[in-house]
């Protein structure tokens, strides 16, 4: 007697083409669900090539090109090698140190009074004025500081009866130590804004883990809340950095590009105010101010990086 074979009946979803084909349906869903949630932003990348990646491909390029088209070093040698195009670079980056680090210190150590304040209206009112103050700025704001401590300002005739006239003491708007004084109103103010988060970010049970260990207030903010809230601070600190080094519309509304400023310096380009042969020595002042906004994103990046470790 000869026994057949018994086959068991074959199930498709069990079989290697099934769950090929099932694979392939996960990932395609997958992938739709993926392009359907990055197709909003193709605007903003748009934009950002538009507006952001053709100009600095045109300035990189031009940079690097003599008046007769050909790729050459003419125009870096130009304000690399001294004259009023380095003093220009040395005065922005004074500038820019000064408006970086002193808003720094005193943007930090109000954020952390406003942070811990218990009044919550405190908070919402300094963190409103803030905002309005860090986006303050242009002419309108260098005409706020000529007629309020310029040399005929209101704060000045008032201080004069007391015999406390800024300007009979060296104080001079105009100069770039005026420009830095100004530019302290909106630094101050931009620093508050984005310190804030990483000093809300300080958690109370590391304090409190520290007061049981028998830590002081300064050994936690030693050994703790300093080692933590350092990355923040300077990566703010290089933000604050860009800003004043980039800033033109006050500097020049101010000072009347009296001052050697490379931001100005590039506004008078634009304007046409260059000499013969060196058409294309704002396009190599725009370079290099790319480059050291670069290195500051750069460091940022890093930095915010590292805070992110602790700081969630």
């Amino acid at each position: 007697m000869t026994t057949q074979p018994h086959t068991l009946p074959t199930d498709a979803s069990s079989s290697p083409s099934g769950v090929g084909g099932e694979g392939a349906a996960r990932s395609s869903r997958r992938a739709w669900r993926s392009l359907r949630t990055s197709l909003p932003l193709v605007p903003f990348f748009a934009y950002v090539l538009v507006g952001l990646g053709v100009p600095t491909i045109v300035i990189v390029n031009l940079a690097f090109r003599n008046n007769q088209g050909h790729l050459s070093l003419q125009n870096i040698k130009a304000i690399t090698s001294g004259g009023q195009y380095l003093l220009g670079f040395e005065s922005s980056l004074k500038l820019a140190a000064v408006t970086a680090i002193v808003p720094a210190i005193f943007g930090t150590l109000l954020a952390y009074v406003v942070a811990t304040s218990k009044f919550a209206l405190l908070r919402r009112l300094v963190a409103t004025a803030s905002g309005v103050f860090a986006n303050f700025g242009g002419v309108n704001l260098a005409f706020i500081f000529i007629a309020t401590v310029g040399y005929t300002g209101l704060a000045t005739s008032f201080l004069s009866h007391f015999g406390l006239n800024p300007w009979n003491h060296g104080f001079d708007l105009y100069r770039i130590t005026g420009v830095e004084l100004v530019y302290f109103y909106f630094q101050i103010p931009l620093m508050v804004l984005i310190i804030t988060p990483a000093i809300g970010g300080l958690k109370e049970s590391w304090r409190e883990a520290a007061q049981n260990l028998g830590a002081s207030s300064w050994k936690y903010w030693r050994y703790v809340g300093l080692p933590v809230l350092m990355p923040s601070v300077l990566g703010s600190t290089l933000l604050l950095f860009g800003s004043g080094l980039s800033a033109y519309a006050t500097a020049e509304a101010l000072t009347g590009g009296t001052i050697a400023l490379t931001p100005i310096q590039i506004g008078a380009v634009l304007n046409g105010n260059v000499l013969a042969n060196e058409t294309n020595i704002g396009y190599a002042l725009g370079f290099i101010m790319i480059v050291m906004m670069l290195i500051s994103m750069v460091g940022y990046f890093f930095l915010q990086r590292r805070a992110s470790r602790w700081l969630r």
